[in-house]
C-alpha cells in the first residue's frame, strides 16, 4: 500500500465532468478527500475505491504511473 500525503496531486482512471482529471489530497485516512483542480469541486472516496480508480501521481514537474512511485522510507 502506499502511503499518499495531503497536497499530493494525482489522476484518476475517469477524469471529472468538467474536463480535468487532476485532484489534490485535501483529507487521508480510511476514506479520502479529493479536490477537482478545474472547478474546485470536492468529492469523498473510500480507501479502497481510490487505489482502484488512481492511475498517476505527480512527482515534481511530471505525472508518474503509480506502479513506478517511489515510496519515501523512513
Amino acid at each position: 500500500m502506499l502511503v499518499y500525503e495531503l497536497g499530493d496531486v494525482v489522476t484518476l482512471k475517469k477524469g471529472h465532468p468538467c474536463g480535468e482529471n487532476k485532484w489534490e489530497i485535501m483529507r487521508t485516512g480510511v476514506d479520502i478527500k479529493l479536490k477537482c483542480l478545474g472547478c474546485e469541486r470536492q468529492i469523498w472516496l473510500s480507501r479502497m475505491e481510490f487505489e482502484k480508480r488512481v492511475r498517476k501521481i505527480k512527482e515534481g514537474e511530471k505525472f508518474v504511473s503509480i506502479v513506478h512511485h517511489k515510496k519515501e522510507e523512513a
